[in-house]
C-alpha cells in the first residue's frame, strides 16, 4: 500500500484513507453523541504490529441482500482498512450501521445502494475479472480509485456520486454511537482517542492532553437519553 504521502491525492490506500479519517474522526464522532461531549483526543498509539483481531459475528441482514451484503462489506474494509494502528471499518461494524440504517434514516439511499453495488460487481469484473469481494486488496484499492477519480463505468449518476455516500456511511458507521449499530466494542472511538460520552467533566480532565480512559459507554447506557424511533440495542 502506499505510503502518507499519498493522502494529498485522496486515493484509497491505506495509511493515506486512514490518516484522512483520523482527522476527522472527531468530527464523525461529535456528531454522534450529545453537543459538548467530546474531550482532547489520548495520544496516539505506538505503531507495533497488532496482535490478530477477533471480528465480531456478522448480524441478521435487515435490508441488504447477502450478494450487496459481501460488496459492502469488502469495501467498508478497504476505506477504512485494519492496520498497525488498530482495527478498522470491518471490526467497527460499518456495513451493518448502513444495513440497519437503511431501513429507516438511510432509507432514501436504499436505491442507490442497489444500483451502486452491482455497478461496483459489474466494474470490478470487466476491469479486473471478479467480483469486488473476491479481487485482492490491490485491485480493490485499483476499483475504489476509479470510482472516487469518476472514471468507472456503469454508474448512476456517477461513479463519484456513489464513491462520496459510500465513504460518508463508513465514516458514521465506525465513528457513531454504538446504539446505532457501528463502532462495535468502540473500535472506532478509541482510534481516535475519544474517550467516550460523559455527562459531567471535571476542570482537570478538561485540559488539554488530559488522556481520560474511555469509559466504553453509549449515551444510551444513562437514563436521561431516550432511545427515540425504535429499542435497536447495541
Amino acid at each position: 500500500m502506499a505510503n502518507k504521502a499519498d493522502a494529498a491525492r485522496a486515493a484509497p490506500r491505506d495509511q493515506a484513507r486512514r490518516e484522512l479519517l483520523k482527522r476527522i474522526g472527531l468530527a464523525g464522532a461529535a456528531a454522534a453523541v450529545p453537543a459538548g461531549a467530546l474531550a482532547p483526543s489520548a495520544a496516539a498509539r505506538a505503531a507495533q504490529p497488532p496482535a490478530p483481531i477477533a471480528q465480531a459475528p456478522r448480524e441478521a441482514l435487515e435490508t441488504l441482500t447477502a450478494a450487496e451484503s459481501d460488496t459492502l462489506e469488502a469495501i467498508v474494509a478497504r476505506l477504512i482498512p485494519t492496520d498497525e494502528n488498530g482495527p478498522g471499518a470491518a471490526e467497527a461494524r460499518a456495513a451493518h450501521y448502513i444495513d440497519r440504517a437503511l431501513t429507516g434514516p438511510l432509507a432514501s439511499s436504499r436505491r442507490a445502494y442497489a444500483a451502486g453495488l452491482a455497478a461496483v460487481d459489474s466494474y470490478a469484473q470487466s476491469s479486473k475479472g471478479a467480483l469486488f469481494a473476491s479481487l485482492a486488496p490491490k485491485d480493490q484499492d485499483a476499483v475504489l480509485s476509479d470510482m472516487e477519480k469518476n472514471v468507472a463505468k456503469g454508474f448512476t449518476p456517477n461513479s463519484s456520486a456513489f464513491f462520496n455516500l459510500l465513504r460518508t456511511h463508513t465514516i458514521q458507521g465506525t465513528f457513531c454511537d454504538p446504539y446505532y449499530g457501528g463502532n462495535a466494542d468502540f473500535v472506532g472511538w478509541d482510534l481516535i482517542g475519544y474517550p467516550g460520552v460523559r455527562i459531567a467533566v471535571s476542570a482537570d480532565d478538561q485540559r488539554l492532553g488530559a488522556g481520560l480512559k474511555p469509559n466504553h459507554k453509549s449515551a444510551y447506557d444513562d437514563a436521561m437519553f431516550t432511545k427515540k424511533g425504535g429499542s435497536h440495542g447495541h
